[in-house]
């Protein structure tokens, strides 16, 4: 068994949509995107080498595979781990509308009902089964339960509304925090692993 680890960069408010340009993703009207980029340092780019290096392959949502497909094919990968990885590893794609075979080398598509196929990929061996963006995707994995650990980038920005990182029928779980830094501008870079159920308290006074 091996993990599913989501990574993702994310809007004080828990917006996920469209972080590196304004075409990105303008689904809904959202008039925001590149907001994560005046914010980017070399700490960042630092973590995220050291987060990709792990990955066995990755599962994309369509979105994301189509923003990577059209971008990192292109980028030369000398000396990029994280060029390297995404232009060699596979990418096994959750798509209801894109056909076989997919255009960009090792590029898959997942077959079938997806809680299952993503059951049958985190029972293989290998390194971590990594996600990164892909909204709906994780929506689903989250709810289905099937998230291990947790990575993600939080930018002093709100943008008020777009794709959150957790839908409001997301599984009610607790996590640990593993890791955090906070880069030079302001973002905290954080990996969460999952505990177990949600526990819950009361500190109301007694009457």
């Amino acid at each position: 068994m091996r993990p599913l680890v989501v990574t993702t960069f994310l809007t004080l408010d828990g917006v996920m949509q469209a972080p590196g340009g304004p075409r990105e993703d303008t689904t809904g009207g959202f008039r925001w995107g590149g907001w994560l980029v005046p914010h980017f340092d070399e700490a960042m780019g630092a973590r995220m080498e050291g987060w990709f290096a792990p990955a066995g392959d990755f599962l994309l949502g369509r979105g994301t595979y189509e923003i990577f497909a059209a971008h990192w094919p292109k980028v030369p990968t000398d000396g990029d781990p994280v060029g390297t990885a995404l232009n060699t590893l596979t990418k096994h794609v959750a798509s209801r509308t894109l056909s076989a075979p997919l255009e960009w080398d090792t590029a898959r598509l997942l077959e079938g009902d997806v809680p299952a196929a993503v059951r049958r990929l985190k029972a293989t061996d290998g390194g971590e089964l990594q996600v990164h963006g892909s909204a709906g995707l994780v929506h689903t994995l989250l709810r289905e339960d099937l998230v291990d650990e947790l990575r993600l980038i939080t930018f002093p920005v709100v943008v008020g509304a777009g794709k959150r990182l957790f839908p409001d029928d997301a599984a009610a779980r607790s996590w640990r925090l593993t890791s955090s830094e906070v880069t030079s501008t302001g973002a905290v870079m954080a990996a969460y692993q999952r505990v177990g159920e949600l526990q819950t308290g009361d500190l109301t006074l007694p009457g």
